[in-house]
């Protein structure tokens, strides 16, 4: 398929590196070109501007935030730009409001358009192994899946409106954010009584947590290894900010996404920037006055 790629931070440019290698003619766009560039070496195409990336059969987008993806794709006047017969696949975890008004600025436009947000790090979009949970009219998906499957190890249809598919991705994030807090706090009590990390959270991702999300994020926190971050601490309070709109969208009350958003936000206010979300362990070991210690 010819497919345009706009957005190339460490997940995009994965992501697109799996379409090129399963064959298909990639364009690229990036507000900053020299992250195309690994890219071009693998036989991409380099847009200059976003609108000579959405020339193809499909778009795939995977932009930050709700600020991105509005300014790339309702503030420019992109939408207008494409061709009616072109599937625009967002890959981004956006909020609610968005995700409504992005359907129905397609809609509009008669371009078929489908949510897909992904759950996996940057080293599963490497690896194409995202798991992919999409939702958009039938047609428009199986049109694209070709692409969902070269960049994932699985879709997970979610019916026709796209707002599913969003809100999919932030409770999934909303359930992540809470396992790392709650690994956090348990570590910490262990430690407190002479119990390291390390051995507390091997029993227990062993065992009544043996899942991916709790041995991968466990082991970061064992291991102290918060960075390079594989998910930076302001994605972390991106995301659980989303819960809490969506939840206050639809009277749905998120009493622990509170705790979390202050967890995250201590976080930044001690340096935390460009640590990964996993260095919530940090924050918890700080309240009960212990250092980070080579076992947090």
């Amino acid at each position: 398929m010819k497919v345009g790629f706009i957005g190339l931070g460490s997940m995009g440019s994965a992501m697109a590196s799996n379409l090129v290698a399963a064959g298909h003619a990639v364009t690229v766009w990036n507000r900053s070109e020299a992250s195309a560039e690994p890219l071009l070496a693998l036989g991409a195409k380099l847009a200059r501007t976003p609108d000579r990336a959405v020339l193809g059969d499909a778009v795939c987008s995977m932009l930050a935030n709700d600020q991105a993806v509005r300014a790339v794709f309702l503030g420019s006047g992109l939408l207008d730009a494409m061709d009616p017969g072109t599937v625009h696949v967002n890959h981004a975890t956006i909020s609610v409001a968005l995700a409504q008004e992005l359907a129905a600025a397609h809609a509009a436009r008669g371009i078929d358009y489908v949510a897909a947000p992904v759950f996996g790090r940057p080293d599963m979009a490497a690896a194409a192994k995202l798991n992919i949970v999409a939702a958009g009219k039938p047609a428009a998906i199986g049109k694209v899946q070709p692409l969902l499957d070269a960049m994932g190890a699985r879709t997970w249809p979610l019916g026709e409106d796209p707002v599913r598919a969003n809100v999919v991705k932030i409770a999934g994030n909303f359930m992540l954010a809470s396992a790392i807090e709650s690994m956090a706090e348990a570590a910490t009590l262990t430690r407190a009584y002479g119990v390291g990390a390390a051995d507390f959270l091997e029993v227990m991702t062993s065992t009544l947590f043996a899942a991916p999300a709790y041995q991968g994020y466990g082991k970061l926190i064992a291991e102290q290894r918060f960075s390079p971050a594989g998910f930076a601490m302001p994605l972390g309070l991106k995301d659980v900010g989303l819960a809490l709109s969506a939840g206050e969208g639809r009277r749905v009350p998120l009493p622990f996404a509170g705790v979390l958003r202050d967890g995250l936000l201590d976080a930044l206010a001690h340096g935390g920037e460009d640590l990964d979300w996993s260095a919530l362990a940090l924050v918890a070991a700080r309240r009960a006055g212990l250092d980070g210690g080579e076992d947090v």
